[in-house]
């Protein structure tokens, strides 16, 4: 039996973290997998904890390890303490806002238990799957970061800024993280680039994506910082 490790980085979710813990909860992986939750409430001033603690005392059946950060550090900075929880063969990203459903696990684990894969990138512009239409300028900075992601780290990805990747747990780990941030995009895509023999395999997926009226906390000063990782890790 092997286990898919599914670490949920959380500032101030209330609205939609219990939803998005019951989707992971519910998610149907394929048979011989079993999940692990992994949650890191990075310093949240809302009920975000409480809710997540209900929900944990309510499902105490299910494998779920918390943790909570004293002072707020970001979302790279949540991702690096749930991997020392991790003890999964494959760890998967799920953000706490919906814009992601963790019913596309087995689609991203597919090629990984194929045989093909040892990093799959969910893209939200690859293939049929829903897509919600919000900002033009959203879309035309990730493109840019994407091709230049591509052009330092010698990939042809579509998407290099998806909050869906999943690795092969000793891949993931294997990787000195630094950003404490959403540089841990771009970081981890180079990092994994120069790494020799592994493969990367992209699959498309559903998004549902915020407005900043719902809660999206991205801005343009982490697409500057995004260029300024791809750079500096691309080098």
């Amino acid at each position: 039996m092997k286990t898919l490790s599914v670490i949920i980085p959380v500032y101030n979710e209330c609205p939609t973290v219990e939803e998005v813990l019951r989707k992971v909860v519910d998610a149907q992986l394929p048979e011989g997998i079993t999940k692990e939750i992994i949650v890191v409430n990075d310093c949240s001033t809302d009920k975000s904890e409480e809710i997540i603690l209900r929900f944990k005392r309510d499902n105490a059946g299910i494998p779920f390890h918390y943790d909570r950060h004293p002072v707020n550090r970001g979302k790279g900075a949540a991702i690096k303490t749930g991997l020392l929880c991790a003890t999964g063969d494959y760890t998967v990203i799920q953000d706490a806002d919906l814009e992601y459903d963790p019913i596309e696990y087995s689609r991203l684990l597919q090629p990984i238990l194929d045989g093909h894969a040892d990093v799959v990138f969910g893209s939200r512009f690859k293939g049929h799957q829903p897509h919600r239409v919000l900002f033009f300028w959203h879309q035309l900075g990730n493109s840019f970061l994407t091709f230049t992601s591509n052009l330092f780290n010698n990939l042809n990805l579509s998407d290099v800024e998806t909050g869906y990747k999943l690795f092969k747990t000793p891949i993931i780990r294997s990787i000195k993280l630094r950003e404490k941030r959403f540089g841990f995009e771009p970081e981890v895509t180079a990092k994994i680039s120069k790494l020799s023999g592994v493969r990367i395999y992209e699959i498309g997926i559903s998004y549902y994506g915020r407005s900043y009226e719902d809660g999206k906390k991205i801005g343009w000063k982490d697409g500057i910082r995004a260029l300024y990782c791809i750079i500096r890790y691309g080098l």
